[in-house]
């Protein structure tokens, strides 16, 4: 059932419906314009009341081809009577805002929907709200666009969001007990088994805990990097070059004075032969070099010559151990 909502907002509705309509049919007199300039002028919640009704019109339009199919497949209806002339000659924009009218805004957004790569998968997708997202391997994300946010849920992977200017409707992305906010910028999340790393390329970056966790907000600004783990109040901050970061979009992975263990996680996420270390101690090693994902034999031999390294073939994988622990 259609909730109802205030007398106030239906009345914002009708008015946004009716100025829509009027716009759209190219017949609009300079104090007609003057006062709808002074409408929209008048209140957020009518420059929202406005968006809303331009965006049913742009859906209808886009289901035009649909729509105008499901209607020759009708019986031909009877002559419209002259109460209901206004409506055929209308058209589609009188339409979408009488759909307006009797909607609850709410309902007008978008359906969550679920993104997801599989190991070795790279993936990029277009949000209807302009954002650009790459997804690396392994990834699993949510997106919500709703009225007042969009907002993104990622338990697991990496992504780069270029994301579109929205000032009324601010990005979040919830990433374990932190949340990241943004209006408009780029940057790269990546979450793997409890650890969070956020790193802004441009724009500002705020992240913060959730309400149940410990710590405080932390804004980054571009060339900077933000490192969590789980559960812990604090969080690092130290300057990157954000070209390396977002370089596995290219087929490279960059790292400088990096964990081993870092390393081996990203190189597992890119191939289906896991790779293990027969040492835990070895995952704090610390790790410069850059690795082109090519052929994972290839990719394995570069990796045991910078570390140093052994590699040895095992029944879970490729076992790398250290280079004086296996004998020639």
């Amino acid at each position: 059932m259609i909730q109802g909502w205030p007398r106030d907002e239906d009345g914002r509705r009708a008015q946004a419906a009716d100025w829509v309509v009027r716009l759209q049919s190219g017949e609009i007199t300079d104090d007609q314009a003057l006062a709808f300039d002074a409408w929209l002028s008048a209140s957020d919640d009518n420059a929202r009341a406005y968006d809303a009704a331009l965006g049913v019109i742009f859906e209808v339009e886009a289901q035009a081809p649909r729509i105008a199919f499901d209607l020759r497949r009708l019986p031909t209806p009877r002559p419209a009577s002259r109460n209901r002339g206004w409506l055929v000659a209308g058209g589609l924009a009188a339409a979408a805002t009488v759909a307006l009218a009797v909607m609850p805004i709410s309902l007008l957004s978008a359906p969550p929907q679920t993104y997801m790569t599989a190991k070795g998968e790279h993936r990029s997708v277009t949000l209807s709200d302009g954002t650009k997202v790459d997804l690396n391997a392994g990834t699993r994300m949510t997106v919500t666009l709703a009225r007042h946010e969009r907002r993104v849920s990622m338990p697991e992977g990496e992504a780069v969001f270029d994301v579109a200017s929205d000032r009324s409707r601010p990005f979040l992305i919830a990433a374990g007990d932190r949340t990241v906010r943004v209006v408009g910028t780029r940057f790269d999340v990546r979450r793997r088994e409890g650890q969070l790393s956020v790193t802004v390329d441009r724009g500002v970056v705020e992240v913060r805990p959730n309400d149940d966790a410990r710590g405080r907000a932390l804004r980054l600004h571009p060339g900077q990097r933000l490192d969590h783990v789980q559960g812990a109040a604090d969080a690092r901050v130290r300057a990157v070059e954000p070209a390396d970061v977002y370089a596995w979009r290219t087929g490279r992975l960059i790292y400088r004075d990096q964990p081993l263990g870092d390393v081996v996680a990203d190189l597992n996420q890119q191939y289906a032969r896991q790779i293990i270390l027969d040492d835990p101690a070895l995952a704090a090693t610390r790790f410069s070099g850059v690795l082109v994902l090519d052929d994972q034999d290839a990719v394995i031999r570069r990796l045991a010559l910078l570390a140093p390294l052994r590699a040895l073939p095992s029944a879970r994988g490729v076992t790398l151990g250290r280079s004086d622990a296996v004998k020639p």
